[in-house]
């Protein structure tokens, strides 16, 4: 069976090496916009305060996927997908191509939320969404340390990510100012005793917490960005972590059913019998999406073992609990997730 995969996180490669290992027969290719290979995305949000992060950070070469026998395409995107004769067409440096398959497995992941409102303003600030956004942070911030200076960040969003950079920024000696729209941090994860601890934990970090904040955009002026808010402040650079979008585009342009993310049944099939989806990118019947590593690892495994004529019954989540990569903070009460 010819099974082809996009996106080389942790949801593909999972799949890929488990099918692989199922299915000696099977002819296995993975298409991937990256070139560093398979890299532990959460831990994107140490970036700062590990030196070696961009080679600590790959879990595995492409070329060590390849050894196993999965074809994998770097550097390609995916541009569309014809369901009529089970193609898909992609474009990679300086070539198209197009790819059969009996089964397409898209594990495209999620972008960076950008709220409408700061989308006009894109050049003015990172994202931390891959290897690559915080290969480009780091460079950023080197020009500062070669000077013997420490950059001041401004971090729109007081959620999970924006609160795990604001911690490792600053235990790396930086100055960070923290900006969330609620009255408390983590409010969709935490209780608000733990809010209350996190904020305090940070604050000890040296973050400035500013909560009920109504950013109203953002401007250049001379050397440092603008926060535009009640009280404008300027900054080195400007990081928005407001939340993650699944990459639906090319689902939707292949006209399967969408949702928040890509629709699919109990069995993560799509509204195309011959298309599956698995991560941040699959919208279950409940309307959840599980964008967290152990369910994404579990349905994985279970779609390469179901698509192995092993496994008939439907993906059921897995108990979990995750946790904040913030430095000195504990949650004394379960996750919501």
């Amino acid at each position: 069976m010819r099974v082809v995969i996009i996106g080389s996180g942790v949801a593909g490669v999972s799949f890929a090496e488990k099918y692989r290992a199922l299915s000696a027969d099977a002819d296995i290719t993975l298409v991937t916009r990256e070139n560093d290979g398979y890299y532990s995305r959460p831990l994107l949000s140490r970036g700062f305060s590990k030196s070696d992060i961009e080679q600590s950070i790959i879990l595995k070469t492409f070329d060590k996927l390849r050894t196993a026998g999965i074809t994998v395409i770097g550097g390609a995107e995916a541009t569309s997908i014809n369901c009529s004769d089970s193609t898909l067409l992609l474009k990679g440096p300086g070539e198209e191509k197009s790819l059969c398959y009996d089964k397409l497995v898209l594990a495209q992941g999620s972008a960076a939320f950008i709220p409408p409102s700061f989308r006009a303003h894109s050049d003015l600030f990172f994202c931390l969404n891959s290897l690559a956004d915080l290969k480009a942070m780091r460079k950023f911030r080197q020009v500062f340390l070669d000077q013997g200076r420490r950059p001041d960040w401004a971090i729109i969003g007081g959620g999970l990510i924006g609160c795990e950079v604001a911690s490792d920024l600053a235990v790396s000696g930086d100055k960070v100012t923290l900006y969330h729209a609620m009255d408390r941090l983590m409010e969709r994860q935490l209780v608000a005793e733990d809010s209350v601890l996190l904020q305090r934990v940070l604050q000890d970090c040296g973050v400035q917490i500013l909560l009920n904040q109504a950013v109203q955009g953002f401007a250049r002026q001379d050397e440092k960005v603008c926060v535009k808010t009640d009280v404008p402040a300027g900054f080195d650079a400007l990081i928005i972590a407001c939340g993650f979008k699944p990459n639906t585009e090319l689902a939707e342009k292949t006209g399967l059913k969408i949702g928040r993310g890509v629709k699919v049944n109990p069995y993560l099939q799509t509204s195309d019998e011959n298309i599956y989806a698995v991560g941040d990118l699959a919208e279950l019947p409940n309307g959840k999406l599980y964008a967290f590593i152990l369910p994404i690892r579990s349905q994985a495994f279970w779609l390469a073992t179901f698509l192995a004529g092993q496994e008939q019954n439907a993906w059921i989540p897995p108990v979990f609990t995750t946790q904040a990569k913030v430095h000195g903070f504990n949650a004394v009460h379960p996750y919501n997730v």
